[in-house]
Parts: C-alpha cells; sequence; structure tokens
C-alpha cells in the first residue's frame, strides 16, 4: 500500500486557553515540530502569532520556528499560512522571504472563500466572532503564480465543494503547480475559530457519506488526498480509518482538533499512526511523502 502520509497541524488559531500544550513561541513550534516528525509525521504545518504584521515580519517569525526544525531535518516538510493583513500581495508576501531563505517545499493553497464564526444564542450563525475568509478567482491566480514561480507544492484547502471545484480547473487547464495535495476539510461540532460553541461556519459533516462526495468529484484525478475535521476530532469520527483503508491520508494536530481531552500533537499523531499500523498501512517518511507528492524541491 502506498504509505500514509501524516500531516501535522500543530497550532492554527488555537489558545493555550483551550490546550495548554498548543506551542506558540517559535521555540516550542520547533521542538512540537521536530516530535511530531519523530512521531510519524512527514509534513508540518504552523501559524505564527503575528499574522496580522507584515510579510516580512511573519517570515522572520516563521524562520525563528523553522530554523532549528531544518538544521536536524533537512528533509522535513514544512508550510505557513496566509497573512491576514490586506490584499493577496501583502497577504502572502511572506511565501517569497521563505522560498529564499530555507528549504520549504509546500506552500499555502486556498482555492475560494469561506464564512467562519460562531453561533448566538439563539444557534443562528454569526455570534461573538464573524470573519469571512476571502479569495478571490485573482487572489486563487496569484497563490498559484507563487507556488509555480518557487516551486512549492500547493497545499489545497478545500473547505467547500466550490474550493475542490476550483483547484480542478486548475488541474485540467494543466495550471496546478506541481506537487499539489488535496486537504478535505470537514466541519466539525465545535466552532473552528476557538474550540467551542457550535460548528455552523462551514463544511460537509464528517462522514463516509461526505467523503464519497469529495471523492466522487475528484474522479479520475490522481491527486493525493487527506482528511481534517476542524472543530471535531477525525479519529473519533472514523473518517481518519476510512481514509487509511481507502488509500488516502490524515490531517491531524491541535489547529483542528476540539475533542473531550486536552492531547499534545504528539499524542494525536500517535494514534493515528497506530491506527494505521493495525490496518497494515506503512507510515511515509518525509523522503517518501516527498515523492508521493511529487514536490519539485
Amino acid at each position: 500500500m502506498t504509505p500514509l502520509i501524516i500531516e501535522a497541524a500543530i497550532n492554527g488559531v488555537t489558545g493555550k486557553h483551550q490546550n495548554p500544550h498548543v506551542p506558540i513561541e517559535p521555540s516550542e513550534i520547533s521542538a512540537d515540530a521536530l516530535a511530531c516528525l519523530k512521531a510519524g509525521a512527514s509534513v508540518v504545518h504552523n501559524h505564527t502569532d503575528n499574522a496580522m504584521d507584515s510579510g516580512d515580519a511573519i517570515a522572520a517569525r516563521q524562520l525563528e520556528g523553522w530554523g532549528r526544525v531544518f538544521e536536524q531535518r533537512p528533509d522535513a516538510i514544512l508550510y505557513p499560512t496566509a497573512g491576514f493583513i490586506g490584499d493577496a500581495e501583502a497577504r502572502f508576501a511572506h511565501i517569497p522571504i521563505l522560498a529564499d531563505s530555507c528549504p520549504v517545499r509546500m506552500s499555502v493553497f486556498d482555492p475560494g472563500s469561506v464564512n467562519l464564526g460562531d453561533a448566538d444564542q439563539d444557534g443562528v450563525p454569526g455570534g461573538s466572532f464573524d470573519f469571512v475568509y476571502q479569495n478571490s478567482f485573482a487572489d486563487i491566480r496569484h497563490q498559484a503564480d507563487l507556488c509555480a514561480r518557487y516551486e512549492l507544492g500547493p497545499s489545497i484547502s478545500i473547505f467547500e465543494p466550490g474550493f475542490l471545484r476550483c483547484a480542478l480547473a486548475y488541474h485540467r487547464a494543466g495550471r496546478l503547480p506541481t506537487g499539489a495535495f488535496v486537504k478535505f476539510y470537514f466541519g466539525g461540532n465545535a466552532d473552528y475559530m476557538d474550540g467551542g460553541g457550535v460548528g455552523v461556519g462551514f463544511g460537509l459533516p464528517p462522514t463516509a457519506l461526505a467523503l464519497d462526495v469529495y471523492l466522487e468529484m475528484m474522479g479520475t484525478c490522481p491527486l493525493p488526498w487527506a482528511v481534517a475535521v476542524l472543530g471535531g476530532d477525525v479519529a473519533e469520527s472514523g473518517l481518519a480509518r476510512i481514509a487509511i483503508e481507502k488509500g488516502g491520508h490524515v490531517r491531524v494536530g491541535l489547529e483542528d482538533y476540539a475533542g473531550a481531552k486536552t492531547p499534545t500533537n504528539v499524542e494525536l499523531i500517535e494514534e493515528i499512526a497506530g491506527l494505521a499500523g493495525s490496518l497494515g498501512r506503512p507510515l511515509a517518511t518525509c523522503e517518501q511523502a516527498s515523492d508521493i507528492l511529487a514536490l519539485a524541491r
């Protein structure tokens, strides 16, 4: 069987008030990333705590955490997220800096727009937090151009079916950069942005039928894919098992997790690694993941 790629999404917008184990400072990020790689992850994704700053500042903060990781694990596959201020050029201004400064081989690619937030006391969407994550077709083209120019594999976030339609259009047109990795983000029962409330903002539910919808849309497209549950638990939902059995991959980590416990990232990875072992699926090393994804750099 194709070795299983485990992606560790180690922090995102999760705060220490939600889980004291989430890494925030660069030293915490580097230590956690290295531990995740040792536990069986082959891709690590993290946010920085200055996403509202300039591209220069975001890149500098990212490199503080990544430097030690690349020193010890030059084979590591790391990738950042977008900034949150300004137009597309400003929000992705850190990508060229990172590409020129370290052996990064993957970049964020979000082919659509989505409402993120919680519900008010009446259960109506748009309570204490209401955020529109917006990427126009021009913004998406900018992201694709950055990936192509710097030979970065696109980490393709699929929040809604329309995101996948856009990504597949790029693939059919021969405009999707090499190294693409499709991530099906299913919406859990908790608010993705703060881990509480009711998850009403986005996404298909984390069910086998919902996964089948995405796979039907993929058709014969050979791009590797993974499942994730944002605001939930990908293992408890059963999607991790189904993905492993179907030849897909799994994203897990404290960015996404909203279960009943307060685990570490390593514990979440070990759970998926144990499940893969019980199903006879080997784990991908970073080198094998690079080959599976056809990363260019």
